[in-house]
């Protein structure tokens, strides 16, 4: 069978963090005689290359090229490139790693559509990876129509003969923002590109030693060098005016102003700065016009403005004043309602902890704003998000704990304005709504803990943080839904407070140690409960006991109905087959669902001639106290220093 994909993974020195990456290329759903992978071994020092061959050996359809050093990934993947047999390549990082149905479902994603270029979600941990782009599918898109500027990393599935056609290669050398120049000149030659959002493709992985080439610092003047190459490639395929702008707008944004705004700048070293300003305005000058940083935000329009004057004292003071900005976001009533979870919650921007007031009369800010003073500057900003209030956002995202896999939910905002003073403050109230069947972009969230994130949008900030905490600690974030096949907990976190939801994992925090055999009704055959659960509409359970000797079961099927307070539980259970011996119990309440789990109720059934009984399970008695072993004797130790001031003694009475 011909391979469908090629997989390319550059290699250099990974130590031990190119074995997830390996795993995963071993788990694709893909048949192996399908896809293959090549590792191309650019003249690492370490275990690495042994590894590899070891692989290689024990299958078929991993490969390994060794080549010396190079310096860079551009050569590596280009040998990569030469080597592969598949329809499509795909690039894939020594560090990183994809998803376990990656391969298949971007192939076939690809093909439905008729791409060149398929764009797969991407999670990471520890890393920044594009949200707008992914809150969707989009089966054709271009940089006109989607954001796809936002992911210029190469880990992408291009059609072989596509990169044939263009003769599209990666540049070689050691270097900047290769991937820039390959993944721009893919996007404005395809015929088409897709973008795969319903499935987490590809992990970016923060290394733990921070060795993850993009997370060395650069030199300024090599870097903005290579960018202007990837200036290059919008020049060739597109003309002067609106559409070459926006493209130009996002290195302005995203390489340019926001090293100069915030965090970012405060994070390095002012000589360090001062050399990243005066290469940025070199570009800005030679190769941007008047409408690229007309179309940034308010805020990066001032930045630039700043830049553009060399103002770099007023940069650091606005980047100083902006990273004090922070977002918050407090949860209030969580509840179930028609099957889904509505997640009530208020957001707003504080500053050292207080809530942040911005100017009472709203005016948007100019296109080509000139602040005079940093106050000049704040004012103009907090004038436009007073402006433009009604636009603001306060999105809820779900993120799973251990991949870092995150999906938005859809949100309904209301906007309140409270005077503070001479200002206002700028709240928003949301209302998310998390649908178990649908919450993973049309999809259920798989079985997990997800923590809630929400990124605040007022005015020119856009900014993320925890839902939490709870006002009330201890406060209990309501009933797990048994809902889509999947119990689904909320809850706060400890000892923090933030609101999160566990999938299919608890089983403490459920409440159903809490029950007592006086809570349960036996009316004949039929023994009922309830549990502290939400159900939409009467749902099939499984009801199993378990004989405390033998250990025999019983699965004995059962419904949870709707109460205003819970899920009533209801089963059959045939006295006779008990056959008056004790049966422990705990009930399935996803039977359908593919690995059955049970969670243990805390009473016993006995049943007889008499009929069934209900009785606490007896706590298990308290193993006995070992007695401790005598302590041994231990020698005294000398007193700090006493060796040597016996010597010294020693040798004032030698020298006598």
């Amino acid at each position: 069978m011909s391979v469908k994909v090629s997989v390319v993974v550059p290699v250099y020195n990974p130590g031990p963090y190119i074995e997830d990456c390996i795993s995963s290329l071993l788990r694709q759903s893909l048949p192996n005689d399908e896809y293959e992978a090549i590792f191309v071994d650019d003249g690492s020092t370490d275990g690495t290359p042994a590894r590899l061959d070891e692989i290689a050996a024990e299958h078929p359809h991993m490969h390994v090229i060794h080549q010396e050093a190079s310096g860079w990934s551009g050569k590596p993947r280009n040998v990569g490139i030469a080597a592969s047999k598949g329809e499509f390549v795909m690039f894939v990082d020594n560090d990183d790693y994809l998803g376990d149905e990656a391969l298949e479902r971007m192939y076939e994603y690809g093909v439905a559509n008729g791409a060149d270029v398929i764009v797969g979600k991407m999670a990471g941990k520890g890393r920044a990876v594009p949200v707008e782009l992914f809150r969707k599918n989009y089966p054709h898109a271009s940089v006109e129509t989607a954001p796809l500027m936002d992911s210029l990393t190469p880990h992408k599935m291009l059609r072989r003969a596509f990169l044939d056609r263009i003769n599209l290669r990666f540049p070689e050398g050691r270097r900047r923002l290769e991937d820039h120049v390959f993944v721009t000149e893919a996007y404005l030659a395809a015929d088409n590109v897709a973008v795969l959002s319903d499935y987490v493709c590809y992990y970016h992985i923060k290394r733990e030693d921070a060795a993850n080439a993009g997370f060395q610092r650069f030199d300024p003047v090599g870097y903005f060098k290579n960018l202007r190459e990837a200036l290059d490639v919008v020049e060739k395929y597109t003309e002067p005016g609106a559409a070459r702008d926006k493209i130009f707008r996002r290195w302005l944004r995203v390489e340019m102003m926001e090293r100069l705004g915030g965090g970012r700048l405060l994070k390095v070293p002012d000589d360090y700065r001062r050399e990243l300003l005066k290469e940025i305005r070199g570009v800005m000058t030679e190769r941007f016009g008047p409408g690229v940083a007309a179309g940034l935000g308010p805020r990066l329009r001032v930045v630039a403005a700043l830049a553009a004057a060399d103002r770099y004292d007023d940069l650091v003071e606005l980047a100083e004043w902006e990273a004090s900005l922070k977002p918050t976001a407090v949860p209030g009533e969580i509840e179930w309602r028609d099957g889904k979870l509505l997640v009530h919650y208020q957001a707003e921007f504080v500053i050292d902890g207080e809530p942040a007031v911005f100017e009472a009369k709203g005016a948007p800010a100019p296109k080509h704003p000139e602040p005079k003073t940093l106050a000049e500057a704040t004012a103009m900003l907090t004038a436009d998000a007073t402006a433009n209030f009604k636009k603001a956002t306060a999105d809820l995202v779900v993120r799973e704990r251990t991949s870092a896999a995150s999906h938005f939910q859809p949100v309904e905002i209301s906007h309140e304005t409270i005077a503070d003073g001479a200002g206002v403050r700028l709240v928003l109230h949301a209302t998310a709504t998390v649908d178990p069947a649908t919450a993973a972009v049309g999809a259920p969230l798989g079985s997990g803990l997800w923590d809630t994130y929400v990124r605040v949008v007022i005015g020119s900030w856009n900014k993320e943080c925890r839902l939490g905490p709870v006002p009330q600690h201890g406060e209990n974030a309501g009933h797990a839904g048994v809902v889509s096949g999947q119990v689904m907990l909320p809850y706060y976190t400890e000892p923090h407070g933030n609101f999160s939801l566990d999938i299919d994992k608890a089983s403490k925090r459920l409440g159903l140690a809490d029950l007592k055999p006086d809570d349960f009704t036996v009316t004949g055959a039929r023994v009922g409960v309830l549990l502290p659960f939400y159900v939409p509409a009467t749902t099939d359970v499984l009801l199993r006991l378990t004989h405390k000797s033998s250990g025999t079961t019983l699965d004995l099927p059962g419904v949870v109905s709707p109460e205003s307070s819970g899920a009533r539980l209801a089963a059959e259970v045939p006295a006779a087959d008990l056959k008056d011996a004790a049966w422990n119990t705990s009930v399935c309440l996803t039977p359908a669902a593919a690995g059955q789990r049970f969670l243990a109720l805390p009473v016993q059934l006995t049943g007889d001639a008499g009929g069934i009984r209900v009785e606490a399970v007896p706590k298990a008695a308290p193993k006995p106290a070992q007695p401790r072993p005598a302590p041994k004797p231990v020698a005294a130790k000398p007193k700090p220093g006493l060796a040597r001031r016996v010597a010294r003694k020693l040798k004032r009475a030698l020298s006598k």
